[in-house]
């Protein structure tokens, strides 16, 4: 028995496509159990990447290209805890909904997972439509926050197309100042402010006030 009972081909940078399976990495050091769960995860039609400890995840540096995928994780493991794993999973950013299984749970142990985010804590054994249920869960959140994500990308590509003067602009239309009252706080005309409004208006690819806002909030532009 390998140390990774890999089910699913090697190549990651394919997991994160909107045509393929959705991915679910299976992080336990008891290799029975993460023979049964991968088959039972396998049999809904998921890919399935399994792994015997939480420095072998990740070392294999998976969580940082899959977009479709979530984590089932054991809790307690040799080395790297579930609990060191989310918290490794975390300070890099990288955004894997994660539930966890556990043959020694307790109610305290639970309120911890998911208070740090975790879709769902489930005791070992593992009822396949509880677990598989809870995929379903993590996946939909796994896709939801990728949009999010790509959303929030293109709308920072945008604002970094904007000249200085434009970014001083749009802080000031966002905040809900009429173009005179902008043409006075930057010391220019008022037909010179409507020109820069509108390049603002065209590479931020909007076509309202309310739309400009909403995406200037969305990226946290001019925010504390």
């Amino acid at each position: 028995m390998t140390t990774s009972d890999r089910l699913s081909s090697p190549q990651h940078s394919t997991l994160d496509t909107r045509h393929s399976p959705a991915t679910v990495f299976l992080v336990d050091d008891d290799a029975s159990v993460r023979k049964a769960l991968s088959r039972l995860i396998k049999s809904a039609g998921y890919q399935v990447q399994s792994f015997a400890s939480a420095r072998e995840f990740l070392d294999a540096h998976v969580a940082t290209v899959a977009e479709r995928a979530c984590l089932v994780l054991d809790v307690s493991m040799p080395g790297l805890s579930g609990f060191d794993l989310q918290r490794e999973l975390d300070a890099t950013a990288a955004f894997l909904p994660i539930i966890f299984i556990t043959g020694h749970g307790d109610i305290p142990m639970s309120v911890k997972a998911m208070k740090a985010g975790a879709v769902d804590f489930l005791p070992k054994p593992v009822k396949d439509k509880a677990l598989l249920a809870a995929v379903e869960q993590a996946l939909a959140r796994s896709e939801r926050e990728a949009g999010e994500r790509m959303e929030l990308a293109s709308i920072q590509r945008r604002i970094a197309t904007l000249t200085p003067r434009e970014l001083e602009v749009m802080a000031l239309v966002v905040r809900g100042y009429l173009n005179k009252q902008i043409a006075f706080e930057l010391g220019t005309v008022e037909k010179t402010v409507k020109v820069h409004r509108a390049r603002v208006m065209e590479k931020m690819e909007v076509k309202s006030l309310a739309e400009l806002v909403r995406l200037a909030e969305r990226a946290g532009f001019g925010a504390e």
